[in-house]
């Protein structure tokens, strides 16, 4: 039986709307933040979290202010990382005794890993980033990474090799530095993980194989 429930919670000077999915055999819970571009409800981040309730791994989906007005334009980096310390403390009473991860996609994930920088995220045990974005599409760089060397945490980095916003010599770098990092890489996947048909992979099969590596990685930092 998988417990699903649609709730809001304070953040900031405003309330945000947020996704509980948990199933009976729950052995940990995500906090999951969304990509700039789409909401909590993004197939994505649906399919990823259906994916992850079958082997365990409950999710508490949230989403930003400015989706939550239908903005186009995220809000200020102050108003993300508050929502995101808010999410995690809600998902804290939600949680009871399961061990706490948090992270996101693109956007929720580094916005996550800065929150765990800049002041820690007590009871998160490790952050999970679905497609970090390095740098802009066309301009690689590192800048955007440069807070994750304060981040003392374990860290799960899942990416594609045709990920435009995340070289992967670049990245692969980074997280070779890091001593707390581990990089799992998909063959032909591009910032969502979708590839080419070519690659004689289903998207299911690629899903199957992020949840798998997620909750693998979860049970050994658990």
């Amino acid at each position: 039986m998988i417990r699903s429930r649609l709730l809001t919670f304070s953040a900031g000077e405003g309330k945000a709307s947020a996704l509980y999915l948990c199933p009976a055999n729950a052995r940990a819970l995500l906090v999951f933040g969304h990509g700039a571009g789409a909401g909590m409800r993004h197939g994505f981040m649906e399919e990823m979290s259906q994916r992850l309730s079958s082997r365990g791994i409950a999710t508490f989906r949230y989403q930003f202010p400015y989706m939550e007005k239908r903005i186009r334009r995220p809000d200020p980096q102050p108003v993300l990382l508050d929502t995101v310390r808010s999410a995690v403390e809600e998902a804290k009473r939600l949680s009871g005794t399961l061990p706490l991860f948090a992270g996101g996609k693109s956007m929720g994930g580094r916005m996550t890993s800065l929150a765990a920088a800049s002041e820690g995220m007590e009871g998160v045990r490790g952050i999970i980033f679905f497609g970090f974005p390095l740098h802009p599409a066309g301009r690689p760089g590192t800048d955007r990474a440069k807070h994750l060397s304060e981040v003392r945490l374990p860290m799960l980095f899942l990416a594609g090799t045709r990920d435009k916003l995340s070289d992967l010599n670049l990245l692969r770098a980074i997280c070779t530095a890091l001593p707390q990092a581990e990089l799992h890489i998909v063959e032909g996947g591009d910032h969502s993980f979708n590839v080419l048909k070519r690659s004689g992979r289903t998207p299911d099969q690629v899903f199957e194989s992020l949840a798998g590596t997620v909750a693998d990685w979860i049970a050994r930092i658990a």
